[in-house]
């Protein structure tokens, strides 16, 4: 009897064992696995989703809460376009905090207004929806923007907002209870066994689960599972900062507010003819290009601002590089950029943190078959919350 077997007789006899079979079970609970876990149960599948936390805690909880597809390039604006319409699904049946506000990108000089004037002759020949407006209908539709930042901007009518540390438990609700989902909170796989015919799974609570397939969306934790291959990948960790401002007492910011420095980050504008001479002319040693710093603002709907943010970048192998602390220097740039930007009614500072997400140096995501029965999925990046739900309808995880 192979060793998973002898732990599930041993559990069995514990009356801890879980009974169930599934078709697909799903460890890591963020909007990575929990989107493939919609997937498959869309297609009747029985599935079980594990968290090792009471709630999640990782890269899906740490950012904006935005859904931008207009950030990146063709091939995964499909993908966002699809989780747009997967996340407006799914609100119009159960509330996960979607708002359809749209999405802005302001420029603060000609160079800039070139790359969205550019970029939007690219979305009409991919048929997305966008809309340049002048500095005067900007300042109209966003309260407290500067006259003296602004030339213009590319407004995404489509694309929305959504609430981080309240989206995906809401999610995990709405599938508890309208679908056959079974959540496991709080629940740390530390062992995985296959055979021919299914895969074992052992917790370290006593507990084991038993499936045809196994999903292993991990976030940037390499320690627990397999670290052996993770330690052999070309994944990176990145380390953002961002701010939470106090409440502003009657000053509201409709939908996702991305800026120039934005422009000169995101995936989308390299596709613009004009990008690289423009990147060419760049000062290598500002303090934003340093720390990859683009300023970004989304209001909650009680009114306070998320602010942000920068990256730092560790290998997979030396994530205490990025160390813990929060750099005070980061965020007091962070506010004089935002100032220049908008009039704001405080900018008093509630809350500082950082979060975190695992990318790949030379793919767009980390895709790891340990065998025919498990597959690792990981290293999505700063993708994940726009474009998950789509890459999960897209693509197949085992064929």
């Amino acid at each position: 009897m192979p060793a998973c077997c002898q732990d599930a007789a041993y559990v069995c006899g514990n009356a801890m064992f879980m009974k169930t079979h599934y078709d697909l079970i799903v460890i890591g609970g963020g909007v990575l696995g929990t989107f493939h876990a919609y997937e498959a149960l869309m297609q009747g599948q029985r599935v079980c989703l594990i968290d090792k936390n009471i709630t999640p805690q990782g890269s899906s909880v740490q950012n904006f809460g935005q859904a931008v597809p207009s950030g990146f390039g063709v091939k995964w604006q499909r993908y966002g376009r699809k989780s747009l319409e997967i996340y407006k699904h799914i609100q119009s049946k159960f509330d996960i905090t979607v708002r359809n506000n749209g999405s802005i990108y302001l420029a603060s000089n000609e160079e800039e207004m070139t790359l969205l004037e550019e970029l939007a002759v690219i979305n009409r020949g991919q048929d997305y929806s966008s809309q340049l407006l002048s500095a005067e209908a900007c300042r109209n539709r966003y309260p407290g923007l500067r006259a003296d930042y602004c030339v213009g901007g590319l407004f995404f009518p489509e694309e929305i907002t959504l609430e981080p540390r309240e989206a995906i438990s809401r999610i995990h609700q709405y599938l508890r209870e309208q679908t056959a989902l079974d959540l496991y909170n709080n629940t740390l796989v530390i062992g995985i066994d296959s055979s021919d015919s299914e895969v074992w799974l052992r917790s370290s609570d006593g507990r084991s689960f038993s499936g045809e397939r196994v999903l292993i969306c991990n976030g940037y934790e390499f320690q627990l599972l397999f670290p052996e291959i993770f330690a052999q990948s070309d994944i990176e960790l990145v380390k953002l900062q961002m701010l939470l401002l106090e409440t502003q007492p009657t000053q509201r910011i409709p939908g996702s507010i991305l800026t120039g420095l934005t422009i000169r980050r995101y995936e989308s504008f390299k596709e613009c003819p004009s990008y690289a001479a423009i990147k060419a002319k760049e000062d290598p040693e500002a303090y934003a290009r340093k720390w990859g710093v683009h300023i970004l603002f989304k209001q909650t709907p009680e009114g306070s601002i998320i602010l942000g943010d920068s990256h730092e970048y560790a290998d997979v192998n030396q994530p205490e590089l990025l160390g813990r602390e929060l750099r005070e220097d980061l965020n007091q740039f962070m506010i004089a950029e935002a100032r220049k930007i908008f009039d704001l009614q405080t900018w008093a500072v509630r809350e500082t943190w950082f979060g975190m997400y695992a990318q790949c140096k030379t793919r767009d995501i980390f895709r790891h078959y340990v065998d025919d029965r498990v597959l690792i999925l990981t290293g999505i990046g700063g993708k994940g919350m726009t474009a998950s739900a789509g890459y999960a309808h897209y693509e197949p995880i085992f064929q």
